[in-house]
């Protein structure tokens, strides 16, 4: 294989997991989007809610490393290692929703209503870290 050829095909790659992830951003974007009252890149633009943009942020570095973890544990398989981040990450963004909805229910921490607050809560730190958190478990179980 040439050095051009080999160059090409890396670049390949890169594009391809590039692509990959950030169609797994998008939808991670959307879940919270579907967890917070109003369109949430309005709430984030134009309303500049702290809570909510510290919640879209957070869920997005999650994602970004599940997919950082699943390319580095594809070994070099493009079609595998594409596939396992695909599905690692649609795995992230359940488990971080389901992490959502069970604060919501057990330490009574609202995503709804803390994206209503137009100042920084504490809840939505408390979220944001777990949000990473379950982004690294993740990450470091798909390695």
């Amino acid at each position: 294989m040439t050095l051009l050829e080999t160059l090409l095909r890396g670049a390949g790659a890169i594009a391809s997991y590039a692509a990959v992830g950030v169609i797994l951003m998008i939808v991670g974007f959307y879940v919270i989007d579907l967890a917070t009252p109003g369109r949430l890149s309005e709430v984030i633009r134009s309303q500049r809610n702290p809570n909510a943009t510290l919640l879209a942020s957070s869920a997005m570095a999650a994602v970004g490393l599940i997919v950082a973890a699943s390319i580095w544990s594809s070994g070099g398989r493009l079609a595998e290692g594409l596939a396992g981040t695909a599905v690692f990450g649609l795995v992230g963004i359940v488990v971080q929703t389901l992490a959502m909805l069970l604060f919501d229910r057990v330490a009574g921490i609202s995503v709804r209503d803390l994206v209503k607050e137009q100042e920084l809560q504490p809840g939505a730190r408390l979220l944001a870290v777990t949000h990473v958190a379950i982004g690294l478990i993740t990450a470091v179980a798909v390695i």
